[in-house]
């Protein structure tokens, strides 16, 4: 019975994936083309004569029926084709697979920060409930949620690296000390390498913006933990468990705490889509050479093509680990099967 419970949610979860990508995809090709202006002259116009400018919208097929233009669209992306920007000679794909791991390697650290603070925070509020250090969590998760990401990197940068000098301001490494590129992933090749100062520098850069990233995000666990632990420490275990003599410690680990955690499974996952769209303004920031960094880049260039690409690669993402996180709080909540 267990078995075909979890067996029937994941069919369902994965079919519901299905048409929730196919929408995101359209909605993204229907925002670009309802964009003002000719993509090519607002990108190389000026440079172009009209019969290059002819050539160029022929060549990326915009003189093609929308239909047309749509059923290619999808059947790239969903083939991994993303398309050639205007203004890059790399092709789409190249981009990402440039830039991804930069801003994939950011967004796991956020996330491990988010999450350790979320949980330490949130737990303790909620253990000492009315304390000062109550409210001073409460007001913590709320401030640091509502600061804009921009202005706390830019404080961050103006407090520990211009004034204490203690992080960099920008870049992933320093120079000569960046790891051989393997994966993209500078830890992990580091780790691969066996490049000790080329881990150091990495990780030194990382800190900054990882951690001013996570905490916004982390204020969001901050106040789910203590609502969920206020919640599981009234729950009538929790007072059987009190009521036998078990260790006040054991009760609030073993049990209180255990639970307490069963949503910040469901919440990571929504969190992960606001943790994309955080690291592009980030990314900005800090001058991280990511995926973020290469939207804005090319936004500014008004190259369309580009930007079309990157962002249907972001919106399978996140429904892809959308996805991963349902099937994962499958396995730990069994109450979500029915």
């Amino acid at each position: 019975m267990k078995g075909s419970s979890l067996r029937r949610y994941l069919l369902v979860r994965v079919a519901l994936t299905v048409p929730m990508v196919l929408i995101l995809l359209t909605l993204v090709f229907l925002l670009l083309r309802v964009a003002p202006g000719d993509p090519i002259k607002a990108t190389v116009g000026a440079r172009l004569s009209p019969e290059q400018i002819a050539e160029r919208r022929e060549a990326l097929g915009l003189n093609d029926p929308i239909l047309v233009q749509y059923g290619r669209y999808m059947a790239g992306a969903l083939t991994g084709d993303f398309g050639d920007p205007v203004t890059d000679r790399r092709s789409v794909g190249q981009i990402i697979a440039d830039t991804a791991p930069a801003t994939f390697e950011l967004a796991v650290f956020a996330m491990v920060v988010a999450v350790i603070v979320g949980v330490v925070v949130g737990a303790l509020a909620g253990r000492l409930r009315d304390t000062p250090f109550d409210v001073g969590g409460r007001l913590f998760g709320i401030v640091i949620y509502a600061a804009p990401i921009f202005w706390l990197g830019l404080l961050a940068q103006l407090t520990f690296a211009v004034n204490l000098r203690w992080f960099p301001t920008a870049g992933r490494a320093s120079g000569f000390d960046a790891p051989e590129e393997i994966t993209g992933f500078y830890i992990l090749d580091s780790i691969i390498t066996r490049d000790w100062a080329a881990l150091a520098t990495t990780l030194h850069h990382l800190v900054l913006p990882g951690v001013t990233l996570g905490l916004v995000i982390g204020g969001v666990f901050v106040r789910l933990v203590r609502v969920n632990m206020l919640q599981t420490l009234r729950a009538d275990y929790v007072e059987a468990a009190r009521a036998r003599g078990v260790a006040e410690g054991r009760v609030l680990f073993r049990h209180a705490f255990k639970n307490a955690l069963v949503p910040i499974v469901t919440i990571m996952g929504l969190q992960f889509a606001i943790l994309l769209g955080g690291a592009i303004l980030t990314e900005t920031v800090f001058s991280w050479p990511g995926l973020g960094a290469a939207i804005v880049g090319f936004i500014g260039s008004r190259d369309y093509s580009a930007v079309q690409g990157i962002v249907t690669f972001i919106a399978i993402v996140i429904a892809v680990v959308s996805l991963l996180i349902d099937v994962i709080n499958g396995f730990v909540d069994p109450r979500v099967r029915y």
